[in-house]
């Protein structure tokens, strides 16, 4: 890892005020794999945000912004998420979703499949479209007319905006991982 964990006892004024509202967000909404050290410390993505609060802050108050009231399903995003993670082969985004994955109802060989870079044969119509979505985004160029038409029939508009602006921003969370060599907890 290129950036070391900060502790707690170690934050600047700016960054305990932001890692205060990182673990309030965490704990209700990134459940299910280890994000907070024993200590108290960020883990995965928050810690390189929390070195640099000037661009950690707008990247988290991004995130949470995504978190409200989201029109696409949970379990939708996160095949959207999981197919971004593949392609960048970020190894801590991929274990985190997983499991948050898991806990919103897709299997195991589902997930399997898709973290293998392959698409699964029994996705519903709604996980399809959100798998080729992202697909058709994170190869580059512009999105294929029948695959947004798929996503807006099936999410509407805001869905399919939505569906896009998710696909960034976890391509973003995907960088910041590889870039620090962010590892998977051994926990």
């Amino acid at each position: 890892m290129r950036l070391p964990i900060i502790s707690p006892k170690e934050l600047t004024p700016e960054q305990k005020a932001l890692a205060a509202d990182m673990k309030e967000e965490i704990a209700q909404k990134y459940q299910g794999f280890v994000n907070i050290r024993e200590d108290g410390a960020l883990m995965g993505p928050w810690n390189p945000w929390l070195h640099e609060p000037k661009f950690g802050k707008p990247i988290w108050d991004l995130a949470k912004a995504m978190a409200v009231n989201p029109s696409v399903p949970a379990a939708i995003r996160e095949i959207a998420i999981l197919v971004t993670g593949t392609h960048f082969k970020a190894p801590y985004e991929l274990y985190a979703h997983v499991r948050m994955a898991e806990r919103r109802g897709l299997s195991d060989e589902k997930l399997a499949t898709i973290v293998s870079g392959q698409r699964p044969v029994d996705l519903t119509r709604q996980e399809a479209v959100a798998y080729d979505f992202a697909s058709a985004l994170i190869s580059g160029g512009i999105l294929p007319e029948l695959t947004y038409k798929a996503a807006v029939e099936q999410f509407g508009k805001q869905g399919a905006a939505e569906l896009s602006y998710f696909i960034g921003f976890y391509c973003m969370v995907s960088v910041t991982l590889n870039t620090f060599d962010v590892p998977v907890p051994e926990r």
